[in-house]
């Protein structure tokens, strides 16, 4: 269902995206997911102190390398290149993704945030690994929350691009998901999603959002 790029690496299909006010709820939820089985966090804090930030950015590279999980961090370019994570989340008002491509280099995942089918064309434009593209409903997880989409917004969307013909990035769904979107979004053509408090209500949902996903494999694969 994802855009016709060539991945550098097989992008997980589920996204764990950290939520916590203080640095125990951060960690706490974050050794959660770990165990519930996600194989891709991407830490994002945005009330912690510079130091506090590197201490659970530490923290959790050295899980997510005991679990064999990819590790991104959203937003911090420099903390990302000092930790050697394995790439970085980037907002509509951080660093362009070229200059994160700079001085990470090209091994490096790095993704953008979305919202409207402009800022996806801005992203392919810049050479984005993969896009976060929501939200799909209102979510308390995040302040200033741009415009939803619905499902019909991720379809007006990924149809355009196809109907352009131009290669894109796998497209992420974020905002306020839940289980039972998984089937409708993957119709509208969407790669796969970016939660957090799904996992943290519910740690057992990342085992059958994994085996949804895997099934899909297999009977596309036939």
């Amino acid at each position: 269902m994802e855009g016709g790029t060539a991945m550098k690496v097989n992008l997980s299909r589920i996204q764990y995206i950290s939520d916590g006010m203080t640095f125990s709820e951060q960690e706490r939820n974050i050794s959660n997911a770990l165990d519930s089985g996600i194989n891709w966090i991407q830490l994002r804090w945005k009330h912690g102190s510079e130091k506090e930030l590197y201490q659970l950015a530490e923290s959790t590279r050295k899980r997510s390398e005991s679990y064999d999980t990819t590790f991104i961090i959203n937003d911090h370019l420099q903390l990302a290149k000092d930790l050697d994570a394995d790439g970085i989340h980037l907002g509509l008002d951080d660093e362009s993704i070229q200059t994160a491509r700079a001085m990470l280099g090209n091994e490096k995942i790095i993704g953008g945030t979305a919202n409207t089918f402009q800022d996806v064309l801005q992203r392919i434009q810049e050479g984005g690994d993969y896009i976060g593209l929501g939200p799909l409903r209102f979510t308390s997880t995040k302040q200033k929350l741009s415009p939803v989409l619905g499902f019909s917004g991720y379809s007006e969307i990924i149809n355009r691009l196809n109907g352009e013909n131009n290669p894109y990035p796998p497209i992420y769904a974020i905002g306020g998901i839940i289980e039972q979107d998984l089937q409708e979004l993957l119709i509208a053509g969407v790669y796969g999603v970016a939660v957090s408090s799904l996992i943290q209500n519910d740690p057992s949902a990342a085992s059958r959002m994994n085996q949804f996903y895997i099934q899909d494999y297999v009977e596309n694969s036939r």
